[in-house]
């Protein structure tokens, strides 16, 4: 199996490419770690596209390839997950989960209850949660790199959501499951699926109530108390069933 990497440039820009490079760190494992050589085949994406490429240049900062036939890719899942931030370590790890398990989007949101240290730490992050999803995307071999929205406070998400089917994992929904809320739904490849999962010690009374105010379908997960890293794998994994059945 040949080795796949995410083209950091491509050109012509409109259409399809045709050529593609990969620069700084990437480059420099290409060239030091594997000496990679003129010639020698491998995997790249490049503007959401799975291609053959063929190296024809060497650097220490730059590797050039000239992109052969397109390969068949897996789509991403049409999941568009809003995450509360909780402690860094474990949203991370909840980040690099969720891309391996093929979600589009990921919207950091502020809650109200999230730390106010997290909160205002928050933005500085942004640039290494995107660093984790390209690493991710890579070792799962996706051929595309969720996108990784700025940390947002849960009013904007709300408003701006579009996506037709929301629902939002909930302590107090004691009756309607994921899977259920999902059965009800017909499925169709191209259905967008908004998902919400809370902070630690969850959402205020006022941020539920304004989940419903924008149409949000609230379920549950089972009678355990999960952590919202936890819950947000599982939610995503039942989820993807509904994409893929």
């Amino acid at each position: 199996m040949r080795r796949r990497f995410i083209a950091d440039t491509w050109s012509p820009q409109t259409g399809r490419p045709t050529h593609a490079a990969l620069t700084g760190g990437q480059a420099a494992h290409l060239a030091r770690v594997l000496r990679a050589q003129p010639g020698q085949d491998f995997d790249v994406v490049a503007k959401g596209f799975l291609h053959r490429a063929e190296i024809t240049a060497v650097s220490d900062t730059e590797v050039k390839f000239v992109l052969h036939e397109e390969l068949e890719a897996d789509a991403a899942l049409p999941i568009h997950l809003l995450l509360a931030i909780f402690k860094f370590d474990h949203f991370e790890w909840a980040i690099e989960k969720a891309t391996e398990l093929g979600v589009a989007r990921i919207t950091p949101i502020l809650a109200r209850r999230t730390e106010k240290h997290l909160t205002l730490a928050a933005p500085k992050r942004a640039e290494r949660w995107r660093r984790i999803a390209l690493e991710s995307s890579k070792q799962s071999r996706r051929t595309d790199i969720p996108e990784i929205a700025d940390p947002t406070p849960l009013p904007a998400a709300l408003t701006h959501e579009s996506a037709p089917l929301r629902i939002l994992l909930s302590e107090a929904e004691q009756s309607l499951t994921l899977t259920a809320a999902l059965n009800q739904q017909p499925a169709t490849s191209n259905q967008q699926l908004a998902l919400a999962i809370g902070p630690e010690g969850g959402w205020t009374p006022e941020e539920m109530a304004a989940f419903t105010t924008h149409a949000w379908t609230h379920v549950t997960l089972g009678p355990r108390i999960l952590r919202a890293e936890t819950a947000a794998i599982a939610a995503i994994a039942i989820a993807s069933t509904y994409f893929t059945s």
